[in-house]
């Protein structure tokens, strides 16, 4: 059914921007290349698969970690570049991913990679199986940055974000969080990939390319960076966008890039971010609604 093909796509880039919204919203940090981390995850389990043998459910594992740890090399070299200079390193890391993808040999060059259909008991995993498999991951996703938001680790991002200066002067370990913030949320987009490569069966260069990373940063900030509730909104107004607006799907990059601009001048909280037109009116109708409730 061509629904569950689309909730299925919608699903995994809700994931990714939730993985990008704990370096962007949750650490304040600059990270406009994300789609590398969603393609090394997918090359990975891919290879894994398809080259030597392992298991898939094995596979995801091995994806999150290994896309993690180079995660974690990002949240290194972020300590010497802030700001503009880390966004602009993280384009160039996709760029250079991307291209690796394209002509390493091992990674299908400029062929592309076919990737097998996993099992599950027995039985080869349809749409469906893989629409229950990513919103079970959403599910987990949305605990973890739940408990995130109200542990050390969450308050520890929270600082680096307002003051990174302020932050270090209370004892906060810059490195140590940042470090984390980067891995968790690389290895996060990593199973995205994962996921991904197995539900497509074929995997590309172009599907990791920039361009994907502006659609994933254009999820957060359009729904609301710092919130859970955000990435999710923005990812399904932007998933399905385009099936409503075939006609312009071309342009959909100038679009994604003309939303981004009007949402920071008018509405930087996102649709339903913190402080939000929408969210105000919301707290403002049912807030009052509570307190009338208190009161009689």
């Amino acid at each position: 059914m061509y629904a569950i093909v689309v909730a299925t796509n919608i699903g995994i880039f809700v994931l990714l921007a939730l993985s990008l919204n704990i370096i962007a919203g949750y650490a304040g940090q600059s990270s406009i290349g994300h789609a590398a981390f969603f393609g090394i995850g997918a090359y990975t389990s891919a290879v894994l698969t398809s080259t030597l043998g392992v298991n898939f459910w094995l596979s995801l594992p091995i994806a999150f970690v290994v896309t993690g740890l180079i995660g974690a090399l990002l949240g290194l070299a972020s300590m010497r570049v802030k700001e503009d200079f880390l966004a602009i390193t993280t384009i160039g890391i996709n760029f250079v991913v991307v291209a690796i993808f394209q002509y390493a040999p091992i990674f299908g060059a400029s062929l592309g990679m076919s990737v097998s259909k996993p099992s599950l008991f027995g039985v080869k995993m349809d749409n469906l199986m893989f629409l229950i498999l990513v919103g079970a991951l959403i599910a987990a996703m949305v605990i973890f940055m739940r408990i995130i938001e109200k542990s050390w680790f969450g308050l520890a991002l929270a600082s680096i974000r307002n003051d990174e200066a302020a932050a270090s002067s209370l004892g906060v370990n810059i490195v140590k969080f940042k470090v984390l913030a980067f891995a968790v949320g690389t290895a996060v987009a990593g199973l995205a990939g994962g996921v991904y490569a197995h539900y497509m069966t074929f995997i590309y260069s172009s599907d990791f390319a920039f361009l994907v990373s502006i659609s994933i940063l254009s999820m957060v900030v359009i729904g609301g960076i710092g919130t859970i509730r955000g990435p999710i909104v923005g990812a399904i107004i932007l998933g399905i966008a385009p099936e409503l607006f075939r006609f312009i799907s071309d342009y959909r990059m100038i679009v994604y890039g003309g939303l981004l601009v009007l949402m920071m001048l008018f509405q930087p909280q996102g649709i339903v971010g913190n402080g939000s037109f929408l969210v105000n009116k919301f707290e403002a109708l049912f807030g009052k609604g509570r307190k009338k409730s208190v009161v009689s």
